[in-house]
C-alpha cells in the first residue's frame, strides 16, 4: 500500500480501532471510470478471474474484507467492505450481479460482452485462451467513504 492509501485508511479511522486487513488496490481495464462508478453508488460488484489468483499464489478476497480503491494515479478515493464473495463459471453469472458492477447499460449482454475482452485480451498475455465456462471470483461491496 502506497503513503497516500496508508495515510487515508488512517486518517479514515482515527482514534477507533482498525481492521488488521486491507487491500489497496485499482480496477483493470478503466481504473478512473470504473472508480467513479463507485462514488457515484453504481458499482456495488467486481470480479476477476479466478487463475489469476492461482497464479499469483494470492488468497481470494473474503467478506468482511475492507479495500481501498485507488484511481490511475494511485491515489485513493474510497474505502469499501466485501459483503459477498462466490466462485462460479462466467456462463453462469446472474443477470443482478451484471446489474451490480454497474458498467455500460448494466445489461448482461453488455457485461459478458466487455468482459469477455477484457479476459481473453489478460489471458492471451499469459498464454491461455478464454472460455465461457471460465471461473470468476465475483464480489460484492458495500461503500463506507469517499475520499474528498
Amino acid at each position: 500500500m502506497n503513503e497516500k492509501a496508508l495515510h487515508y485508511w488512517n486518517t479514515y479511522w482515527g482514534e477507533k480501532k482498525q481492521p488488521k486487513e486491507v487491500n489497496a488496490w485499482s480496477f483493470g481495464g478503466d481504473p478512473d471510470g470504473l472508480a467513479d462508478l463507485v462514488i457515484k453508488g453504481v458499482k456495488t460488484a467486481t470480479c476477476s478471474g479466478y487463475l489469476f489468483y492461482e497464479l499469483e499464489q494470492e488468497p481470494l478476497p473474503a467478506q468482511g474484507q475492507y479495500s481501498i480503491v485507488l484511481n490511475s494515479k494511485e491515489e485513493p478515493v474510497a474505502i469499501i467492505r466485501i459483503s459477498k464473495v462466490e466462485v462460479m463459471a462466467m456462463n453462469e453469472v446472474s443477470e443482478e450481479f451484471a446489474f451490480a458492477e454497474g458498467e455500460g447499460d448494466r445489461s448482461y449482454q453488455h457485461w459478458y460482452s466487455v468482459h469477455k475482452q477484457f479476459f481473453t485480451k489478460e489471458l492471451q498475455k499469459i498464454g491461455k485462451e478464454f472460455s465461457d465456462d471460465m471461473l470468476l471470483v465475483l464480489e460484492q461491496f458495500e461503500l463506507l467513504h469517499i475520499k474528498r
